[in-house]
């Protein structure tokens, strides 16, 4: 197994439906080593762990546990928190630009959760406009086909200044 930098993470998972904490906990696992990860099934428990622990970082859906709430707070710790944001049925051009704007580092559908790990990757590797503009790159056409190819033209103005203030930054990844 190649060591990751999800290795020696603590991450904290949140959705309502059990199965879905399963299937990213068990990804999360079989790609990294020593990795740390508390489950919370409702925006309660999540909260009480967000108080009590400091994470490297989360998974919120959107639905069902207040993700949007959630995303609030953990952007706000002492020690923000980097925030993915995952949905099936939030999946819109208007919460993708909410996440954005209330600080997630990542947006993805719950049709990539087998894919999600190198999403992660990317959420620790890389500066926060560089992480988008990835996320962006690699989405662009599943939003388009479910979307529509001009789904950015009802908020354009939001999206070219965000394109703008994309930047490639990158951390040192090693």
């Amino acid at each position: 197994m190649k060591r990751s930098v999800l290795s020696g993470k603590k991450i904290l998972l949140v959705d309502d439906e059990p199965d879905i904490l399963a299937v990213l906990k068990e990804e999360i696992l079989d790609e990294t080593t020593n990795c740390i990860i508390d489950t919370a099934g409702s925006y309660k428990d999540a909260t009480e762990l967000l108080i009590s622990w400091t994470y490297d970082l989360a998974i919120f859906d959107i639905m069902g546990v207040r993700g949007f709430d959630l995303l609030e707070e953990a952007v706000k710790r002492p020690y923000p928190v980097p925030v993915v944001m995952l949905t099936a049925h939030s999946l819109s051009p208007e919460a993708l630009k909410k996440s954005i704007e209330l600080g997630a580092r990542a947006y993805l559908p719950k049709d990539k959760i087998g894919n999600i790990v190198p999403f992660l990757q990317d959420v620790l590797t890389y500066e926060y406009g560089s992480v988008w503009n990835r996320v962006l790159k690699q989405l662009e056409g599943f939003f388009n086909k479910g979307w529509g190819p001009y789904w950015r033209k009802p908020d354009e103005d939001f999206w070219q200044n965000f394109e703008k203030e994309m930047k490639p930054d990158r951390l040192d990844p090693d």
